[in-house]
């Protein structure tokens, strides 16, 4: 998700501004763009470009960016990289070849990051990333110095995943289960930052909220419901002396993998509590109208965030505001009761 180096001065200007925190959580900004060279007068062009654009996440990301466009009267172009990285740096090539103002980018894999900001400052195009995290000057973001994050737009990691471990730790307490009896998984693909943020924030609610003395197993997976699913199933065969499991991940995949390894296990769904991330496949659980393991999930809408983006490089290029350190989407909790209401579209 490689090249390292110390960020050019039209990047290193933006960036070095970025102490403040998140402008729709505090109402701070960064001081410039980021590599934006000015405001724009005449039309309008972004280019957005996703990691698995087919996936139903991504799928409402590209949808809410259209509408927002449309809305606002620019142009906007969608590019599904799929998890090639190497696409990443030939489409932000492409979209400075095309005159493109501006670039909003999921990364597939955080190690194209340098490459990709460099090529991004080297052309004056203004640069966000929504979703995940990208560094300026090395490929893993965890370990980056604030200043040299480019700035995104998506979720509060800690906040999402604070919210699934407060409802895990309902559960596990309506549930009535022994500690000694019962074990969490946290499933994440482990390069990814927002994953890591996400899962410790998790654990963290789950213990605070009443799951104190409860194992947990980290399981390393690829974000995917076959991958997960493989993963767990191994943990599954190693844990012969857990009755009970509480399931939570990076996203809806690996929950979802994690309970179809633990139904595939033999395991009944009063003794599986997966709190997933997403909705979007949660929530195919409760249409079934079969008992599953699924019990909850923190509905993330892409609409929202994908939106967002576009309105934040639109306020920049055309109105001179300066880019957020972050700027967050807001998330809902919903279970077989209320997803449909909530307007969760399942894939």
């Amino acid at each position: 998700m490689s090249t390292k180096g110390s960020p050019r001065p039209a990047v290193a200007l933006g960036l070095a501004a970025m102490l403040a925190l998140a402008a729709c959580s505090s109402g701070q900004e960064t001081t410039n763009a980021g590599g934006a060279t000015g405001k724009i007068d005449g039309p309008l062009t972004l280019t957005y470009l996703q990691k698995q654009g087919d996936q139903e996440y991504f799928i409402s990301e590209a949808t809410g960016a259209r509408a927002k466009a449309d809305e606002l009267g620019i142009g906007l172009k969608v590019v599904n990289l799929g998890n090639d990285a190497n696409k990443t740096v030939s489409e932000v090539q492409a979209a400075i070849a095309q005159k493109s103002n501006g670039l909003i980018v999921v990364v597939p894999d955080p190690a194209v990051g340098p490459q990709v900001a460099r090529t991004a400052q080297d052309a004056k195009m203004a640069l966000i990333t929504s979703d995940d995290q990208i560094c300026t000057t090395g490929p893993d973001p965890s370990a980056c110095p604030v200043a040299n994050l480019v700035p995104r737009i998506g979720f509060s990691g800690a906040q999402m995943g604070g919210e699934v471990g407060k409802r895990a730790a309902e559960e596990f307490k309506k549930a009535g289960w022994k500690s000694a009896e019962t074990a969490t998984i946290s499933a994440w693909k482990q390069d990814v930052t927002v994953c890591s943020d996400r899962v410790k924030a998790a654990e963290d609610a789950f213990a605070a909220g009443g799951g104190t003395g409860v194992k947990n197993i980290d399981v390393p997976t690829d974000n995917t419901p076959t991958g997960a699913q493989d993963k767990i199933s191994a943990t599954i065969t190693a844990n012969p002396g857990v009755k009970h499991w509480v399931v939570w991940g990076c996203n809806d995949e690996n929950v979802q993998g994690g309970v179809t390894a633990l139904e595939n296990a033999g395991f009944d769904a009063d003794d599986v509590i997966g709190v997933g991330l997403g909705a979007y496949l949660a929530c195919k659980n409760w249409g079934s109208g079969k008992p599953s393991g699924m019990k909850a999930a923190l509905f993330i809408n892409g609409r929202d965030v994908g939106a967002l983006a576009v309105q934040t490089m639109y306020d920049n290029l055309k109105i001179g505001k300066a880019l957020p350190k972050e700027a967050f989407a807001p998330t809902k909790m919903v279970d077989d009761s209320n997803w449909q209401a909530a307007g969760v579209t399942c894939s």
